[in-house]
């Protein structure tokens, strides 16, 4: 399940108007709808102030043990990308 899909399931399994959420996160509803419903990416700043708006952690749709840097073998960088770091 996508990101923009646990927060609408969040809003909708709870009775959130969207247009609440919207306007409290600063976001237009044309825009909100819109990542909602996966016609507009997620961003992280985005993330930030829905779950401002809700009160509930950034942790509560994203699950962080999958993107664990700790995870991905070091093998995965290239020679010129490890050179960049």
């Amino acid at each position: 399940m996508y990101v923009y899909e646990k927060v609408r399931f969040y809003i909708e399994y709870y009775g959130i108007k969207q247009n609440a959420v919207a306007k409290k996160a600063g976001i237009s509803n044309v825009t909100f709808n819109a990542i909602l419903n996966g016609k507009r990416k997620l961003y992280a700043d985005d993330l930030r102030a829905i779950c401002i708006a809700l009160n509930v952690p950034p942790e509560m749709f994203i699950d962080l043990r999958d993107t664990s840097p700790s995870e991905v073998p070091l093998e995965t960088l290239t020679e010129e990308e490890s050179d960049n770091q």
